[in-house]
């Protein structure tokens, strides 16, 4: 922070605390006493922090650079702004930074920031390690003219009451008590006077990067239909699976109680939404009205599809529990300022029309005609006010009259477009987090929907971040829940490679290449003389999840894992090799090659003869699907077993789960078998991505079926291996040299592909590809050959 004028302001109740470093290996965590506990009262910490100012004039140009910690929402003049910023580590902390030259005018001007520490340990948040605050700094032509510092104001928001967590304690339910809300909060008339002062946070330890990606995209949906419900109520649906909050109006009594429950799907009957659901998520909220015009505004994001409303009842018994519970309301003299306003206005601030795109509010009237306002519910206001990473629809885009493929494509594309958040998440529900094996699939996806890499390349340099923890690298980054798994790890140089070879950016590529080698270094300490290795025992060897779907795996993969030498582990090591070998010749580094031993080494220790299959481990003489993949993979397997191999899968087909069979494609890709991709991505077994359509998926599923897993979450976007698989192994576009300068188009149309058309965005332009009467046509970006 050398480099800011501003300084790091806190809520007096964290200005003495230190804070915790929360790195650790997963199997060596802090013993008892070594970490300071966690205040249970700091836990779920929402604060308001606003600093008013006078302007001679309007600036024809204003930046505000902001973050803050865990969390933040800016409102600059009561308008929202925006929200941010992306996780990190405290030593790699991100701030945004925001034109805000039209939100500003002359005169009084205020700067009002909703600052949010959750307090768990948990994969979503950076957060139980009792750093909380913000830092911001408003820059005009005429130099910096405003920075945090004690002279800003700031209150508890009052009005946040949680019953409890939902998820893996990935975030707190909100039930919200309208009564105690601070009307006006954001706005410049606002009195503050009552308000304490923000304490400067000297020692506070950040090291400021700005945000390599973009802030998330967010906007105002209207609900594709509104039924009321004959016990009164309604049952909102949006169409499809969403990230967001839920908003609505309602006026009704003070104290009374509006029952929000929202769900992913339906109870059966489709009269109620499942909102205990199949992804450990319990999606029930209770909101209580003040009495005059509300608008329910909540902080966190869920993913949902459905919403049910309807009033719970009247009285004060459950507003007074409320605000006995409400931890320290009364900080900053909050909360009789907030009694006294509760009958006002209560808007935390006009969503400005240019981020938040109003779907339109007639949008929402039209979908609710026939639905009358029920004890005060304002039917016409439902909305979903949606996040996720900017993704602009007509950047990619597949039409074939396939139908079934097209659900397929359209799915995974939906799931990976939730699951890019400011980082990729694995769900956007039950745990929020970036796991670096999903990555593998997501990342890949993500670039072809998109034509932005700078998602990736963050991700990428997030679990090169987390080296400072295990030089192998954790398995979930940035975030507080320390987690490992070897699969994962042995990824990272795959990813990077990927990366490099559809952006061209050789500088990243050099400035991570000592990570790869460490996590190379990392893994040969397992090796055996053989050079495979044993024992990987500081991780979880996961092979593939849910581990129902192993397809009967022989071998331990407790945790720790058990002793001995096994198949996927090797497989992936030996992917892990390869690519780091293909970074060093890009980077014109010298090697000697270490994949031809390597092969002969890991044929000499699972190879059968007498079946011409690989087995799971040593000692074992089980021939599961997943051992075989990696062997057809990475040219593992002797010529005269491959048949033997191809036979297997076609037996046993997606006996993996939707994880594995990213690699299970590619597999079969590398051997020529575009046929077989093709059939087992558009097949319709009950292990298949039309089982997901056929039971209702509208963005794709962790598991193959909501009943194959005991806690399906309904949008996962490690299940998108569809899409990459369907442009570069059989519509058969790859770039020839990195960042798209020239294209390798080898088609492997299969018989009987209906006609489609399909275009997706590079650095050198969009390719658009045409499919008809059996004729295919490559419109090619101009200057950019195609071999």
């Amino acid at each position: 922070m050398e480099n800011w004028n501003a300084v790091w302001i806190t809520d007096p109740a964290f200005a003495e605390l230190e804070g915790i470093s929360m790195l650790h290996k997963e199997y060596n965590p802090p013993k008892e006493g070594e970490r300071p506990a966690h205040p249970e009262h700091l836990k779920n910490r929402h604060v308001y922090f606003r600093k008013t100012f006078r302007l001679e004039e309007k600036p024809e140009q204003a930046t505000l650079k902001i973050t803050a910690d865990d969390y933040y929402k800016l409102y600059v003049n009561g308008v929202f702004v925006g929200q941010g910023p992306a996780q990190g580590y405290p030593f790699h902390y991100n701030y945004n930074v925001w034109d805000v030259e039209a939100y500003l005018h002359a005169e009084i001007n205020t700067i009002a920031v909703h600052v949010y520490y959750n307090g768990c340990i948990n994969r979503a948040y950076n957060s139980g390690d009792l750093r909380m605050g913000m830092i911001a700094e408003l820059e005009t032509g005429h130099g910096v003219r405003v920075g945090t510092d004690r002279t800003w104001k700031y209150s508890v928001a009052p009005h946040f009451v949680s019953p409890g967590t939902i998820g893996y304690e990935t975030q707190f339910a909100e039930d919200i008590d309208q009564r105690l809300y601070i009307a006006g909060w954001g706005q410049p008339g606002y009195d503050d006077a009552s308000w304490a002062r923000a304490v400067e946070k000297h020692d506070a330890d950040y090291v400021l990067v700005e945000q390599m990606t973009p802030p998330l995209s967010v906007y105002r949906m209207a609900p594709a239909s509104v039924r009321e419900l004959e016990a009164g109520g309604y049952l909102i649906d949006f169409g499809h699976e969403i990230t967001g909050q839920f908003e609505m109006k309602a006026r009704g009594e003070a104290g009374e109680v509006i029952r929000i429950r929202q769900g992913e799907e339906l109870e059966e009957g489709g009269g109620s939404v499942r909102y205990e659901m199949r992804a450990n998520c319990r999606y029930e909220e209770s909101w209580i009205l003040s009495g005059g015009d509300d608008t329910l505004e909540q902080f966190d994001y869920k993913a949902f599809r459905y919403v049910e409303v309807a009033v719970e009842g009247a009285g004060n018994e459950g507003g007074k529990e409320t605000a006995e519970n409400a931890g320290e309301v009364q900080a900053g003299g909050t909360g009789k300022e907030a009694a006294e306003n509760a009958d006002e206005l209560a808007v935390e601030g006009e969503r400005d029309a240019s981020k938040v795109a109003a779907d339109g509010e007639g949008k929402v009237e039209s979908k609710v005609m026939g639905c009358r306002a029920v004890a005060g519910i304002q039917p016409d206001s439902f909305a979903a006010i949606v996040r996720h990473y900017p993704l602009r629809e007509e950047s990619c885009f597949f039409e074939s009259k396939d139908t079934m493929l097209q659900q397929i494509w359209d799915i995974c594309k939906r799931g990976v477009q939730l699951s890019s958040q400011e980082n990729y998440v694995d769900c956007p529900s039950r745990e929020k987090g970036q796991y670096l094996g999903d990555n593998t699939i997501i990342g890949h996806t993500h670039m072809y929907i998109s034509g932005d890499a700078r998602l990736f390349k963050k991700a990428i340099k997030d679990f090169a971040l987390s080296a400072q923890a295990c030089p192998g690298l954790l398995a979930v980054a940035p975030g507080s829940f320390m987690q490992e798994i070897a699969d994962f790890s042995l990824q990272w140089p795959m990813q990077l490679l990927n990366y490099y070879e559809y952006t061209g950016d050789v500088e990243f590529l050099r400035e991570m290449h000592p990570v790869a080698e460490g996590i190379l270094a990392h893994f040969r300490q397992y090796a055996r003389e053989d050079g495979l290795i044993e024992s990987v025992k500081d991780k979880w060897n996961l092979v593939d999840w849910p581990d129902n779907l192993r397809d009967g795996y022989d071998f331990g993969l407790g945790r720790p894992v058990d002793d001995g030498c096994h198949n996927v582990i090797n497989g992936f090591y030996i992917g892990c090799v390869e690519a780091i070998q293909a970074i060093r010749e890009y980077l014109r580094i010298p090697f000697e090659d270490e994949l031809p031993a390597l092969r002969r080494s890991f044929v000499n220790a699972f190879y059968r003869e007498e079946t011409k299959l690989f087995a799971d481990s040593v000692d074992s003489m089980h021939a599961s699907l997943h051992s075989n993949i990696f062997p057809l993979l990475y040219d593992i397997a002797p010529a005269d077993s491959v048949d033997a191999i191809l036979s297997l899968i076609a037996e046993k087909r997606l006996s993996c789960g939707v994880y594995m069979s990213y690699f299970l494609l590619k597999a079969l890709a590398k051997h020529k078998r575009a046929d077989m991709v093709y059939e087992l991505i558009a097949c319709g077994d009950e292990r298949s991505w039309a089982n997901m359509v056929r039971e209702g998926a509208t963005s794709c599923f962790e598991a193959w079926g909501k009943e194959q897993k005991w806690n399906t979450s309904l949008c996962h976007g490690w299940a998108s291996a569809p899409i990459p698989l369907l442009i570069e192994e059989i519509i058969g576009l790859k770039p020839a040299k990195p960042g798209w300068s020239e294209i390798r188009f080898e088609p492997r149309i299969p018989e009987g592909m209906k006609d489609f058309s399909l275009e997706f965005p590079t650095a050198q332009g969009p390719i658009r590809v045409e499919y008809a009467a059996g004729e295919l046509k490559l419109h090619a970006p101009e200057g950019v050959r195609s071999r």
